[in-house]
């Protein structure tokens, strides 16, 4: 077998954006959405397993023994990969995310007027969901750029494990890396709140301790930005809510209610030119939607989005009727998109 790192240097020739290597399969990499074999031969698996254990330290094996899973970050050059190995049939699988060196500015990700205003915010929540692979990480890194570039900031980001990394400008920057600098997420927020931060990032909200902690944070007066692994606004909103029972679901109700500001869903799509760029759904928290969500009227929320234009709300079948209108996708592209994220 090829060293490990010769596969991961071939992902960076070919502008790749995921890596797969698994057991007795041929190794496959990801060109704008597209998986595509790399060689014909398979890879041994116990060629692979011994690649990848070069790659851990002592503590990351043992926890990869223990979990049967890890998260973790490698790099090539000035190049960093999201990397995550497991099990599958018996057999280890790694599959590995690049990220970028540069962070795309708002004016290359073609924000909206209401993601440019969530730069500006000063409290709140911002959520970005989506389907793993479609930006979400990028989108947030953006805005979080923008606020270095742009005022006096104390930012913390909590990730597992950390991908963008910022350099100060205007800003003082951490980034604590789940399992090197920090127990767990809900470990570092429990106590991210004594060290002074204005802006907090946290990777994703997995569990209720972590969604209750954001929340929290969010209403004491810190701007917080996270990700879900959600379709639609509306979905993430109920995913939020589902986590709790009881008496604590209703109070989950009252603070999302009052600190949500914008729920961006994305996708990214196919382009004319085989690229991808993002279609976004936009919810944003108005008095109307801010009742629906007290309330648990969730089911229409939909339809609030697609009333809500003056509020800057955009609805996902609008954004990709955009897209087309502005010659950056096909029309066979928008006709196979819209109308298939009406769920709710």
């Amino acid at each position: 077998m090829k060293l490990l790192k010769s596969y991961f240097e071939l992902a960076l020739e070919s502008n790749a954006s995921d890596l797969h290597l698994v057991g007795d399969e041929k190794p496959t990499i990801r060109v704008e959405g597209v998986l595509q074999n790399v060689e014909e031969t398979d890879i041994s698996s116990s060629d692979l397993e011994t690649g990848v254990f070069g790659m851990l330290s002592s503590e990351q094996k043992k926890t990869f023994l223990d979990e049967l899973e890890l998260d973790f970050s490698y790099e090539i050059g000035e190049v960093r990969f999201r990397v995550n190995i497991h099990r599958q049939n018996n057999k280890i699988g790694l599959s590995a995310r690049l990220i970028p060196k540069n962070i795309p500015t708002p004016e290359e990700l073609r924000f909206e007027p209401v993601l440019e205003n969530c730069i500006n915010l000063l409290d709140g929540l911002v959520l970005v969901v989506g389907p793993t692979g479609h930006g979400k990480s990028t989108t947030i890194a953006s805005m979080v750029e923008k606020i270095n570039q742009t005022r006096k900031s104390h930012i913390i980001t909590i990730e597992d494990p950390v991908e963008f990394t910022f350099e100060d400008k205007e800003s003082l920057i951490e980034q604590r890396e789940v399992g090197v600098d920090t127990k767990s997420f809900d470990a570092a927020l429990k106590h991210v709140l004594r060290q002074d931060p204005n802006v907090i990032v946290v990777g994703e909200m997995r569990d209720p301790e972590t969604i209750a902690t954001v929340l929290t944070a969010a209403e004491t007066g810190h701007l917080v930005f996270s990700t879900l692994h959600t379709s639609t606004a509306a979905e993430a909103v109920e995913r939020i809510v589902d986590v709790f029972e009881g008496a604590k679901q209703k109070q989950v109700l009252i603070q999302l209610s009052a600190v949500l500001r914008c729920i961006v869903a994305q996708q990214l799509v196919p382009t004319v030119d085989n690229k991808r760029v993002a279609a976004r759904e936009i919810l944003v928290n108005t008095p109307a939607i801010s009742n629906l969500i007290r309330e648990n009227n969730i089911v229409q929320i939909q339809s609030s989005i697609q009333t809500g234009v003056k509020d800057g709300m955009v609805t996902m079948d609008n954004a990709i009727t955009k897209l087309l209108k502005d010659g950056l996708i096909s029309k066979e592209t928008a006709d196979n998109r819209i109308g298939r994220h009406r769920k709710i």
